[in-house]
């Protein structure tokens, strides 16, 4: 994931968590280890859609709503596939052998967080660390290559996802969601949309 977008998380997260709209670039920087220039420039898209005020010493986030579509407009999850391919399992069972060390993304994150699902999908979106792609292809029986539709995706997960007390933040789980192809993504999102907002 870019650099700008987990600043943007970040600011969407603490928002909706801890009320908080005051921020400071420095701050940001440590808490990424991003240099200062890096958090600068990711503030320029939010700056220019009015989604935040910069001022001397700080910034305000003045609009979440704005800044949260802004992120799901940019961002590209096809970047962040390190696999896709068919599982012939059903989903729902599939989910049910789950080791913890992966997590899950998009429907499945929205049904674990809320306990509810608006809608039935037989898509499977997981979050993994590179290094154990192999292990869980083999785990699940994947194979190599096919020329049917994918119904199971592996992300890279990234280093700063474990920051968050939420196995997957809602903000993360909208954004993907939206740059998502499945029919069923406007019920999510629609309920997504009134949860958040």
């Amino acid at each position: 994931m870019l650099k700008k977008e987990v600043i943007w998380r970040e600011i969407l997260v603490q928002s909706r968590l801890k009320k908080k709209r005051i921020f400071t670039q420095k701050e940001l920087a440590l808490n990424f280890g991003f240099s200062l220039s890096t958090v600068h420039n990711a503030l320029k898209a939010p700056r220019q859609n009015h989604s935040i005020k910069v001022t001397g010493r700080f910034f305000v986030l003045e609009n979440y709503q704005k800044l949260l579509y802004l992120w799901a407009n940019e961002h590209s999850f096809k970047k962040e596939i390190l696999y896709q391919g068919k599982t012939g399992s059903d989903i729902l069972e599939l989910e049910k052998q789950i080791p913890p060390e992966i997590t899950f993304g998009l429907y499945s994150a929205f049904k674990f967080y809320y306990q509810e699902a608006p809608a039935d999908y037989d898509h499977l979106y997981l979050y993994i660390e590179p290094k154990d792609l192999e292990t869980f292809k083999k785990r699940f029986q994947l194979p190599e290559k096919s020329k049917a539709p994918a119904n199971i995706f592996f992300f890279k997960k990234d280093s700063w996802l474990n920051l968050y007390r939420e196995a997957m933040p809602l903000e993360q789980i909208f954004v993907d969601i939206w740059n998502s192809p499945e029919w069923y993504a406007k019920d999510f999102l629609k309920q997504l949309e009134e949860k958040l907002f």
